[in-house]
């Protein structure tokens, strides 16, 4: 065996590859706790780069919350091997083992820590899969993955606005996670144990929203209930509610949503008596309410009890650092949805990080649904739909490849598509690409087959 391994010419660079394929993360300290490897699973456990790992401190990573509790210091302490069960910020639980290597002296001269995801680990989920408060992980639902520092300055202000009953208005596009701040706040609040009731203003028609919110006696109304029905507000009592899509109410039901948030109280359809009811209400809204309010469609009144307290929520655009860590809690959610080991490939990640997201969190997460559905053992380039690549632009890592016909290939495929879509026409093509009309009539035939 030894005469074999001394007839292997192995390379580091070859050893560091094979490391980054290793089904566990291998994360190795110097003496000093500095980080000095970690193979590429970090992007999977963390949702950071390795590159952007190695030189800095393991406690910088902890004290920002990557993971908890930290196996570092028992090592330190017993200079043997340790074994614990970590969480880390995107949701994996990881079985982690960490060996010292001693110097002659009995120094620690490296720390060894290899993490093994468990399982049937628990992940972060969406309001709508919540369980019942009694069930839910607050440690693992009040996290929320993020990099970046405008979601860093926004969870440190919802830490001190949590604790109070004050009204919450949350700005921002679609899809941003209006509704995870939402409940975010109200598991930080002393009504963490009490309902949260999710409201979606734009998704009931109007004329069944107001018997929604405010209930309604018997009789009160053609087709109601005999026994008649407890509204929203009343059945969130102590709790949270949360009114999504608010700029949507009609101007006669803004009203009576006014004095719900003025006094706390209201009265169900049908009734002459006055119900008084202890809740926090949340609204949010894609919407500008102050265009609104100058065009008479928004009570001027409401937009300001609601804005007492404002969250603006950025686009996914501008939190580009999140993609990444997104893509993995999502590919773990759907991996084990669909139980399956789906892994996806550098190139890949590359597309989805300069990708603009219109759709933002939501519309990652349906793609990733959509890409362990349809895709074989790796996610690759090919399994995204046309609009994401046709969309991404300049991006010189997405032509990578080991073989140069195959990069030569992927650049002419991608210029071929954006100017046939441009143009539709090969003489159009041939112009744009500085062709001849017959050489770009082939590549259209090749590359734009769908479109012929």
């Amino acid at each position: 065996m030894t005469e074999e391994l001394e007839k292997m010419d192995l390379s580091l660079e070859s050893l560091l590859k094979i490391l980054d394929y290793s089904s566990d993360e291998i994360y190795v300290l110097d003496g000093e706790t500095r980080i000095v490897y970690v193979n590429r699973n970090c992007e999977k456990h963390y949702g950071v780069n390795k590159n952007d790992v190695v030189g800095r401190y393991n406690n910088d990573f902890f004290n920002e919350g990557y993971w908890t509790p930290s196996i570092v210091p028992s090592v330190l302490e017993k200079k043997t091997p340790v074994s614990m069960r970590q969480q880390t910020n995107i949701g994996a639980e990881l079985l982690t083992r960490a060996f010292p290597i001693l110097n002659t002296q009995n120094d620690i001269e490296y720390i060894v820590i290899t993490a093994t995801e468990i399982k049937d680990f628990t992940r972060l989920t969406t309001i709508e899969e919540q369980p019942s408060s009694s069930k839910i992980d607050e440690s693992l639902t009040n996290a929320i993955i993020t990099n970046n520092e405008k979601m860093r300055k926004i969870l440190h202000f919802c830490k001190k606005v949590a604790p109070t009953d004050s009204t919450v208005l949350i700005h921002g596009q679609s899809g941003t996670g209006k509704g995870v701040i939402a409940y975010h706040l109200h598991k930080l609040s002393k009504r963490k144990d009490e309902p949260f009731l999710n409201v979606n203003c734009a998704a009931i028609p109007g004329d069944l929203l107001e018997s929604e919110l405010f209930g309604y006696t018997s009789g009160s109304f053609t087709g109601a209930k005999k026994e008649g029905k407890i509204g929203l507000f009343e059945a969130a009592h102590n709790g949270t509610i949360f009114l999504d899509e608010i700029g949507e109410l009609a101007l006669p039901l803004q009203s009576k949503v006014l004095q719900v948030i003025q006094d706390r109280k209201f009265i169900p359809i049908g009734s002459n008596v006055s119900k008084t009811v202890n809740i926090r209400i949340i609204a949010a809204t894609n919407q500008n309410l102050l265009k609104m309010v100058k065009e008479k469609t928004f009570r001027e009144d409401l937009f300001y009890r609601l804005n007492v307290i404002d969250i603006h929520m950025p686009a996914l655009a501008e939190r580009k650092e999140d993609i990444i860590p997104l893509v993995y809690s999502f590919l773990s959610k759907f991996n084990d949805k669909y139980n399956s080991t789906k892994i996806i490939s550098d190139e890949c990640l590359t597309v989805l990080y300069h990708y603009s997201w219109p759709g933002n969190v939501r519309q990652l997460e349906n793609l990733m649904e959509r890409l362990v559905i349809i895709s074989e053992a790796v996610i690759g380039v090919e399994d995204l739909p046309e609009v994401i690549l046709e969309n991404v632009k300049e991006v010189p890592e997405l032509f990578y490849s080991n073989s140069l016909d195959k990069a030569l290939d992927n650049v002419t495929s991608t210029m071929v598509r954006r100017s046939y879509e441009k143009f539709g026409s090969s003489r159009g093509v041939a112009t744009d690409l500085q062709i001849s009309q017959s050489k770009a009539s082939r590549l259209i035939r090749e590359y734009c087959q769908s479109k012929e």
